[in-house]
């Protein structure tokens, strides 16, 4: 019952009075009529039932369809078959479908399928809902075992059936799969149909086979938003965040207008790419569109400017988001985290606490990394000992390969070991990897050799284990150890991954190797770190030979260390980038020992920053020191 009065209303529910203002109100109103009409349907239905006078509604397919479009359980679903199955109209194909259908919606699988195996005649309908119904609770085999069957009983698949089956090979990452149901398309001439295209193109891209996707893609006749948006997201996730930009810039020139989605998918690729002049266009253009700053986009614009090198501009987001949620504080204190200001990611962390907002795993991840990678080390331990008592947040693997990242760089390697064996969640190559960075740091040799067993047991084909270990054993002077890695290494086809630098330069991104000569303005490039050595050499300078990990004589290693990408990307960013700009450059490996000093005296001498993202986080060079404190 309502009343007006003036302005107010008084709302019964469940026997209690409320008092409401009118646009309070209007959601009770609309659920109690909603509730009326669906009951009163329901009510209608048990009637016709029982009255014989109803008969001609009982053999009408459109009462038992409407009927399920109103029941709001499982109960009444079942209640809806029981009458069909009393009446005979189960032979009803409409039906049928209809009641495979809800049973899946419901998630009542073995209803479903109960019924779709007893039904004498299926069609197109019947088959798409029992095998989108296995795809969307996540049984991919049954999924899978019931497209066999289509197939063999010589139905024809259509452009319903196949993409369910299709996103099926790429939630699994199953390419075999995949490429067997693509077989099936050409088969039966689907390969041109636009929703089983843009399926395939995102099935490829998720598989990491992204020439496939790219190819499938640009034969499309049509091609939609949401294409674009997978085609883009596809090259992000395999590593080629620089196509996924000029297929953004394509894809507005051929008129296609990008939601938030797709928004968040460019963000997500400049991210990955970490070239700031692309995240300021992609801001702007934000801006411009007047995208809403919601919880989705706005964190992952957080992300971008952190992995671009701009805190500031991360936390400027943080600030502007009208809603935060615990990916969005996580997020942010991450962020100050790998730019080596955990104590910023500390005092970020009781602001989140005051909003109301508690803590995931997540965000005590990013705490700890952010304790680990500004040596904050007993508050790290609190955090990580008061998980469970203050969070009700169980550590994971994660969480435990903080701690030994934690206790591994302040050279408390025992304690490190002694937690790695206390534990009683699996260990993994993460763990493994932190702890032999960790020995790799403090010349630990025996402890390394430990790590890097099981390391390898974990992972045998991955390289960067085997360069690690031998790098220990370099600079312990095991010549002979080395060699035996390398040749391990040959037997078994592995290649050390090339270190690579990239700096970007007037909108454009530019790459360098050890000893890179390709470079159209070398040659200035080289005057100009024959320039900077000779200064740097006035101010005490000496290579560190120690990082040149060759068994060859000193002059030569001096040579090597000479001509490191880092330092060929920052002479030419001090030749082609305007006085008092900020040096940005991009690290695929570990920022080497020499490297490191060299960055922190260019930027005293030149009085640039120099901003280094490296394969673990940002190193902020400014007059003389890094932001990492030499902790790194």
């Amino acid at each position: 019952m309502f009343k007006f009065r003036n302005r107010s209303l008084i709302a019964l529910r469940n026997g209690r009075l409320d008092f409401c203002t009118a646009p309070s109100v209007i959601p009770i109103v609309e659920s109690v009529i909603e509730t009326q009409i669906r009951q009163t349907y329901l009510n209608l239905f048990n009637r016709v039932e029982e009255s014989s006078k109803f008969h001609f509604l009982r053999l009408n397919p459109k009462f038992y369809v409407s009927a399920l479009v109103n029941c709001r359980n499982l109960t009444q679903v079942r209640q809806v078959h029981c009458q069909a199955s009393v009446h005979g109209m189960l032979q009803n194909l409409i039906v049928a479908n209809k009641l495979v259908y809800f049973y899946s919606y419901y998630r009542a699988l073995d209803d479903a399928y109960g019924l779709f195996d007893g039904m004498c005649v299926r069609d197109s309908v019947s088959w798409s809902v029992m095998v989108g119904g296995f795809a969307k609770v996540g049984d991919y085999m049954n999924c899978f075992g019931t497209f066999r069957e289509l197939i063999r009983c010589g139905a024809r698949p259509d452009n319903y059936t196949l993409p369910f089956v299709i996103r099926a090979c790429r939630d699994l990452k199953n390419l075999q799969m995949g490429r067997l149901i693509h077989h099936i398309v050409y088969k039966f001439g689907l390969d041109l149909d636009h929703f089983v295209c843009a399926a395939l193109v995102d099935m490829y891209g998720k598989c990491r086979e992204i020439e496939d996707a790219r190819f499938l893609f640009d034969k499309m006749p049509e091609r939609d938003l949401v294409t674009w948006t997978v085609m883009i997201g596809g090259y992000a996730e395999c590593g080629n965040a620089i196509e996924s930009l000029v297929l953004f810039d394509k894809m507005r020139e051929e008129g296609v207008v990008p939601d938030k989605v797709a928004m968040v998918t460019v963000v997500f690729a400049c991210a990955k790419l970490g070239a700031m002049h692309k995240a300021r266009t992609i801001d702007d253009y934000i801006q411009r569109k007047k995208f809403q700053l919601d919880v989705i986009l706005g964190t992952a614009m957080i992300d971008m400017y952190a992995k671009c090198g701009c805190v500031e501009s991360a936390r400027e987001i943080f600030d502007r988001m009208e809603e935060k949620n615990v990916i969005s504080w996580s997020a942010m204190i991450a962020a100050y985290g790998y730019h080596g200001q955990g104590r910023k990611a500390l005092d970020l962390f009781p602001m989140m606490l005051r909003s109301g907002i508690l803590p995931n795993k997540i965000t005590l991840v990013s705490l700890l990394y952010a304790c680990s990678h500004a040596g904050l080390v007993e508050e790290g331990l609190r955090f990580f000992s008061s998980m469970w008592e203050d969070y009700s947040v169980r550590a994971d693997v994660k969480h435990y390969t903080c701690v030994v990242d934690l206790l591994g760089r302040a050279g408390r390697l025992d304690e490190a070991l002694k937690l790695i064996e206390s534990m009683t969640v699996e260990r993994d190559e993460g763990l493994w990897g932190a702890f032999l960075g960790a020995c790799r740091t403090h010349k630990d040799v025996v402890l390394a050799e430990k790590a890097a067993t099981s390391l390898l047991e974990l992972q045998p084909q991955n390289p960067g284990h085997y360069v690690l270990l031998s790098n220990i054993y370099a600079n312990a002077g095991r010549w002979e150890d080395v060699a035996k890695i390398r040749d391990l290494m040959s037997q078994r086809r592995l290649k050390k991954i090339p270190g690579w630098t990239w700096i970007e330069v007037d909108n454009k991104s530019h790459q360098f190797s050890v000893g890179d000569t390709t470079h159209p303005r070398s040659k200035e490039i080289y005057e100009m770190l024959k320039s900077l050595s000779n200064k740097l050499e006035l101010v005490g300078y000496v290579p560190d030979t120690n990082f040149v990990l060759h068994d060859v004589d000193e002059e030569l290693k001096i040579g090597i260390l000479y001509t490191h990408s880092e330092k060929l990307a920052i002479a030419f960013g001090l030749i082609a980038t305007p006085e008092h700009t900020p040096i940005r450059i991009i690290k695929n490996l570990r920022v080497c020992g020499d490297c490191h000093t060299f960055c922190k005296l260019v930027s005293a001498i030149t009085g640039r920053v120099i901003i280094v993202r490296d394969a673990n986080r940002f190193h902020h060079f400014k007059e003389g020191a890094c932001s990492c404190g030499d902790y790194w």
